[in-house]
């Protein structure tokens, strides 16, 4: 018997949550919405209601001891994203994530998916564009609101840890990577500092990434 953790539980998590515990499987079901967990509580072995991008929740239900976690949450792009981020970090041996389209599908790849679904067909393909800033090499657009920038560190990065430089408070984006040369740290910690070099791989909405990039010009 195998051990899965579904994180979503809307229609598609909440099919594959059930018919993995109807073949004998032992299935977590998480999802912050508590209706949801308690529809779902009868036919899976546990259900939490719980917010999935919370590492230190995803830690307590021991999450890398499950032998395959499934991310459902396809339309809420940038949970979708840490939450992979954080179970890859965890040392989950298998994860399947639910892509909103094949640029989605892309980023959860890189960030340490194995196997990633679309189950809805997605009519139009998001093109990754390159924006005029001096600092920012490469943008994706993961949705008309959300994205992935990679942006070269700063001088007035260099030297401070991340807790310093706070770009969630600040901007309200997160550095989901740092690449140092050939070395990429996933998932940084707060007192990963920034190196001379270092580019940092950042999701936001567009709002917080525009944010971001204005701050470039002060």
């Amino acid at each position: 018997m195998k051990q899965y953790a579904v994180i979503g539980i809307g229609r598609f998590g909440s099919s594959i949550a059930k018919a993995l515990y109807s073949m004998g499987n032992d299935v977590l079901a998480i999802d912050i919405d508590e209706e949801k967990i308690q529809d779902i509580s009868d036919v899976v072995t546990h259900a939490v209601q719980a917010d999935a991008a919370d590492e230190a929740i995803l830690k307590a239900v021991g999450i890398r001891n499950f032998d395959v976690v499934i991310v459902t949450i396809g339309s809420e792009i940038q949970a979708s994203i840490l939450i992979t981020l954080l179970c890859k970090e965890a040392g989950v041996g298998y994860i399947v994530a639910k892509a909103q389209n094949e640029l989605h599908a892309k980023v959860l790849y890189k960030v340490g998916a194995d196997r990633v679904v679309m189950p809805e067909h997605d009519k139009g393909l998001r093109v990754a564009h390159n924006l005029v800033s001096s600092n920012v090499l490469d943008y994706i657009e993961l949705s008309p609101h959300h994205g992935v920038v990679e942006i070269e560190a700063t001088t007035k990065w260099i030297g401070k840890t991340l807790r310093q430089l706070d770009f969630r408070a600040k901007y309200g984006a997160n550095v989901v990577a740092i690449r140092h040369g050939d070395h990429i740290t996933i998932s940084p910690g707060g007192d990963d500092i920034v190196d001379e070099g270092d580019i940092l791989v950042v999701i936001g909405s567009n709002e917080d990434i525009a944010l971001l990039e204005k701050s470039q010009e002060s």
